[in-house]
């Protein structure tokens, strides 16, 4: 197992009627920022529930936060924090709004353009931060309980990580009882993104750390076994539960300590999402069975071991038990009716693997995956190899 360090301040509120007691976990004289997202929150009843909640606060709001947040609309929501000397701020949303809240509270006492904090990028540090919490209400990213987050910027076509250990939420609400007015299309979108967290972590190569690898082998099965449940018609609240709780522990760092991580599938498909607006799950489901291909040399004893401790397989050979973890990985996202090719999501696809390549070379990202050997060139080959 390799030396780590594990801190992970984010107190959560987990359960049904939690929302209430928000008033509790911010200060009484806090000057309030309500970040949200499209409006949904004010047909499901969240909105109201979080207003009653912060009755005797004094709050503002700002709405409108897209999926993949995007840097021209959060400088806009700067300008608000400024005008309004906002001292607290409040994530009512998705992965998406709680990133961009992360953005937000890194960018709000940073005397430099905001987008360099991305660009360089600028790690925040504990005490750095405008302070901030979260109410959930999409399971997907893990970004109620961590501290990173990812910005596009349209312009440019730039989709770009940062954090730091000064971007924790203080807290962070997850009240299953959200997941009964989430599309079945977001559900997917959140099944896969957190299966694929866990996969970056997990396969890499074999690690003496056998108790992270069982956790991360666990959270894999219950997403697998939990997934038809809560894509179902009537609402399973312990299957919410157990999905929403699925998508916290697969990205709030635990299993990731300890031992090596990957993460080329997210830098690529990152580029995806950034080029055609596909969603980030989708991306990832996209690149991931090819990336795993291409390096089939390097994660073959990982892959068998997936393959025996996740799907049960115990016949062939390594390298053919290898093959049929990649094969049971596509086809539970193919059940989920999520595509792995990236022409079955644009017509345009081709020469995508060449700007991937391009965009790679220009930021000088030389060295991607668990041993930081993957080239541009690499990344290129691999996105060919997803068409």
């Amino acid at each position: 197992m390799l030396n780590f360090e594990f801190k992970n301040p984010t107190k959560i509120l987990f359960g049904k009627g939690e929302i209430a007691k928000i008033s509790n976990e911010i200060p009484k004289d806090a000057n309030i920022l309500m970040i949200y997202g499209g409006g949904s929150i004010k047909s499901n009843g969240i909105y109201d529930q979080v207003k009653e909640a912060l009755k005797n606060h004094q709050v503002h709001e700002y709405g409108g936060v897209p999926a993949n947040p995007e840097y021209e609309v959060l400088v806009e929501a700067l300008q608000v924090i400024k005008e309004k000397k906002i001292t607290y701020l409040l994530a009512v949303g998705g992965g998406s709004v709680i990133d961009g809240t992360k953005f937000l509270s890194a960018a709000a006492n940073y005397a430099g353009e905001p987008w360099e904090i991305l660009k360089k990028p600028v790690r925040t540090f504990e005490g750095e931060g405008m302070p901030f919490g979260s109410v959930l209400t999409l399971p997907a990213t893990g970004s109620e309980m961590n501290s990173g987050y990812v910005i596009s910027r349209r312009e440019t076509n730039e989709k770009l990580s940062s954090g730091g250990p000064g971007l924790f939420p203080q807290f962070s609400v997850l009240d299953p009882e959200v997941i009964r007015s989430i599309p079945k299309k977001q559900i997917v979108n959140g099944i896969t993104d957190a299966y694929t967290h866990v996969l970056e972590q997990y396969m890499t190569a074999p690690s003496s750390a056998d108790l992270q690898e069982r956790i991360a082998e666990s959270i894999l099965i219950s997403l697998q076994e939990t997934a038809p449940k809560v894509l179902s018609d009537d609402f399973d609240y312990n299957a919410a539960g157990n999905f929403m709780w699925c998508c916290t522990m697969a990205l709030n760092g635990l299993i990731q300590k300890g031992v090596i991580t990957d993460w080329a599938v997210h830098a690529i498909g990152h580029e995806l999402t950034a080029y055609f607006g596909i969603d980030h799950a989708r991306t990832l489901a996209v690149i991931a069975p090819s990336h795993y291909r291409y390096n089939f040399e390097a994660k073959k004893g990982k892959l068998a071991q997936y393959a025996e401790r996740v799907w049960g397989i115990k016949e062939g050979t390594v390298e053919e038990k290898a093959e049929q973890g990649i094969k049971k990985m596509e086809e539970f996202f193919h059940s989920l009716d999520i595509k792995t090719k990236l022409s079955e999501y644009t017509e345009e696809y081709q020469g995508t693997a060449e700007r991937v390549e391009k965009a790679f070379t220009e930021r000088n990202w030389l060295g991607l995956g668990e041993h930081k050997n993957l080239t541009p060139q690499d990344a290129s080959k691999i996105v060919a190899m997803s068409y």
